[in-house]
């Protein structure tokens, strides 16, 4: 019985630190997924594609694991916050906030793709 057991508590701590390990791993590429989605949506330079990439950006890095949704939560709240502070209207921050959380909780970012945006993006 006490084998039993400290295998089951090898077997737990093993576990845990293994995921301990890999977040600090998805959240520098869910960073990175979050700093692509920026450039691409930089490069397009197409017009009402802001939600896309927001949604896009959050969808890729929180794809990564527990560490790229804390990465993708943490710029994306950032980025907000300071578009708050430099008095961005408060209808766009919500629509752009709503993009965020949608594509962080796994919804498809196509829905805010804008009509004729390259399939590249």
């Amino acid at each position: 019985m006490k084998l039993l057991l400290a295998g089951l508590v090898l077997i737990l701590l093993v576990e845990t630190h293994a995921q301990w390990f890999r977040f600090p791993i998805e959240a520098a590429q869910g960073a990175r997924d979050m700093v692509s989605a920026y450039s691409d949506m930089r490069k397009a330079n197409w017009k009402k594609s802001d939600l896309y990439f927001h949604a896009r950006g959050n969808y890729d890095a929180a794809q990564r694991g527990p560490g790229g949704r804390w990465a993708a939560r943490k710029i994306s709240d950032g980025r907000e916050n300071f578009n708050k502070m430099r008095g961005r209207d408060a209808k766009d921050l919500a629509a752009d906030r709503r993009a965020n959380e949608w594509g962080r909780n796994g919804g498809n970012p196509n829905r805010y793709r804008p009509k004729g945006l390259p399939r590249r993006y």
